[in-house]
């Protein structure tokens, strides 16, 4: 297998996006998400359209010890990935008390464990190889705390902060550390968790789009991609240093409530 990329929360949204934009350069993939129909079916297309190779590993990353399982599977296929594509996660809108604490304590287990496991895993590898790509999700709302998605957004600046710490590590290195930073993204996600209910996220930007910019932004060694589409999210993130916190907070507290 030639230039593989790992892209975990590969069946849908932006993971299927990525692997559909690294298969277009011929080069091959790794994919793994808990859904197997899925991505076989995304295996088949991307197979038969873009003749590469795909290995497909169905897995629940929030299981115990699922990182170490797939190094040993990658060791015993001998397949060394060049990109790390940390793209599983998810979150939910609601208020921090009324949330199911075993649903934040996976959020937080997945969002924030599994990614920080796995770029500890294969970092040695990508430094002794000295020629790999990391690229993490996070969001445009790590940059402030997000009322009615407490959690979750503190997962994302979690994300944002390892991702360009571990980047300025590697500065007398040639492996690099991408962090995208989306607002709205027209994703399963963005129905599910109730997004799509608020006035804030009324005008997503779509999958493909975001899933280009970030991409294009790790072959340009960028340390964070921000990729914002609609016209009051662009506004909100240019007026955000000089906006008084109380008030940013009201603004984003307002705009994610769930319209009736």
């Amino acid at each position: 297998m030639k230039n593989v990329a790992l892209i975990t929360g590969a069946s849908s949204g932006l993971g299927k996006q990525f692997a559909i934009i690294h298969a277009q350069r011929g080069w091959d993939l790794v994919l793994i998400a808990r859904r197997e129909d899925k991505l076989r079916e995304l295996e088949q297309e991307l197979s038969d359209k873009y003749r590469i190779k795909v290995l497909v590993i169905s897995k629940d990353l929030t299981a115990v010890n699922a990182a170490n399982e797939i190094k040993k599977e990658l060791d015993k296929s001998k397949i060394e990935p060049e990109y790390l594509i940390n793209n599983a996660w998810f979150g939910w809108i609601g208020k921090f008390w009324d949330r199911n604490w075993k649903d934040e304590s996976s959020m937080i287990a997945l969002n924030v464990m599994v990614l920080t496991e796995l770029c500890h895993i294969f970092l040695p590898w990508m430094k002794l190889r000295n020629s790999w790509r990391i690229l993490n999700i996070s969001s445009t709302a790590s940059l402030i705390p997000w009322p009615n998605q407490a959690v979750y957004y503190a997962t994302k600046a979690f994300v944002t902060s390892l991702s360009n710490a571990i980047a300025e590590e590697l500065y007398d290195s040639n492996v690099t550390v991408t962090a995208l930073l989306p607002g709205p993204t027209k994703t399963e996600f963005w129905e599910v968790s109730g997004m799509d209910k608020t006035s804030l996220f009324s005008k997503p930007a779509s999958a493909r789009d975001v899933a280009l910019e970030w991409y294009n932004g790790m072959l340009e060694w960028k340390l964070n991609v921000l990729s914002v589409g609609g016209f009051s999210q662009k506004v909100l993130m240019k007026l955000i240093p000089f906006i008084p916190k109380k008030m940013l907070l009201k603004i984003v507290r307002e705009g994610q409530e769930v319209n009736g």
